[in-house]
């Protein structure tokens, strides 16, 4: 009687956010632990839920609010998404946890290689890769999954929904479209979004990044980083010091981890931490005309690493 090969198992490698505790729908994991789920896998209903592509990942957990990124092996029986990369899974193994460059650097490779050798050139759902220095990419359609390796990239999106990847350094990156999800790891990035609901993440230094749209997350790692928003429940966080954050918007939550950071919130009902040496004004409405509430970290009670909201023309301890 011949030997018979035993069947392997189907694994999946994919990535997972979780809240500062490394929860996730109250469920509470370790890094390196292996769980197993009892009962039926359906995607968004039940068993342990991941997403092959980094960026999809923000649509649980955003670049801010201190959540936390892993990547995971996923085992046992399979159930996937059909809007997104999402997997739900019957084991999941929490493998490594990812800093924010790290998760953005896989993201900017996930593109790639998921648009390497297409050549459809259909405006709706267009994949184009670019691994070249000075790309200029222009894509009108929906749905585009755009990534860039080479340096001084121009990439511009007026689509809905864009997944837009680019490690080089210099990069430009403009979107339109709603949804959009935007990742650089090079320096000096400049990055603007005008659609709602965007997701930008940047790790290098000098970034410059703009979001008009309403409930951006917007997260940077990265010294000299300027950031600003103008629509509505923004949340911005920075890692990096001498970071510079203007919010237009009402209800933005911004979170600047790194010495000397300077943030400014024009709109109403906004709160805001710093570090060491970082200077808070936020906006607040006496009945007859805005105003402001201004305070340094170091003088007056100002500490480190507590959330402030303006009251009554004095920063107040928020949550």
């Amino acid at each position: 009687m011949s030997a018979r090969k035993a069947k392997t198992e189907t694994t999946v490698v994919a990535y997972k956010g979780t809240d500062k505790d490394m929860a996730c729908r109250g469920f509470a994991f370790e890094l390196g632990k292996t769980y197993e789920h009892d009962g039926k896998v359906v995607a968004c209903q039940s068993g342990f839920h991941a997403c092959e592509n980094p960026f999809d990942v923000w649509s649980y957990y955003g670049p801010a609010d201190g959540n936390r990124f892993f990547r995971v092996t996923l085992g046992g029986e399979l159930s996937r998404h059909g809007d997104d990369s999402k997997i739900a899974a019957g084991r999941i193994t929490l493998d490594a946890e990812l800093r924010l460059p790290d998760l953005v650097n896989d993201a900017v490779k996930w593109v790639i290689a998921a648009t390497k050798g297409k050549k459809d050139t259909d405006k709706d759902y267009a994949q184009i890769g670019s691994s070249g220095y000075s790309a200029k990419i222009g894509s009108s359609g929906y749905s585009a999954k755009i990534g860039s390796s080479g340096y001084s990239a121009k990439i511009g999106s007026s689509g809905y929904s864009a997944k837009i990847g680019s490690s080089g350094d210099y990069a430009q990156i403009g979107s339109s479209g709603y949804s959009a999800k935007i990742g650089s790891s090079g320096d000096s990035a400049k990055i603007g979004s005008s659609g709602d609901y965007a997701q930008i993440g940047s790790s290098g230094y000098c970034a410059k990044i703009g979001s008009s749209g309403y409930s951006a997350k917007i997260g940077s790692i990265g010294d000299y980083a300027q950031i600003g928003s103008s629509g509505d429940s923004a949340k911005i966080g920075s890692i990096g010091d001498y970071a510079q954050i203007g919010s237009s918007g009402d209800y933005a939550q911004i979170d600047a981890t790194g010495k000397a950071a300077t943030i400014a919130c024009a709109g109403q009902g906004s709160v805001a931490r710093a570090d060491e040496d970082g200077a808070i004004c936020l906006a607040w409405h006496d009945g007859k005309r805005a105003r402001f509430a201004v305070g340094y970290v170091g003088e007056d009670g100002i500490e480190a690493g507590v959330w402030y909201r303006a009251e009554a023309g004095k920063l107040v301890r928020a949550k």
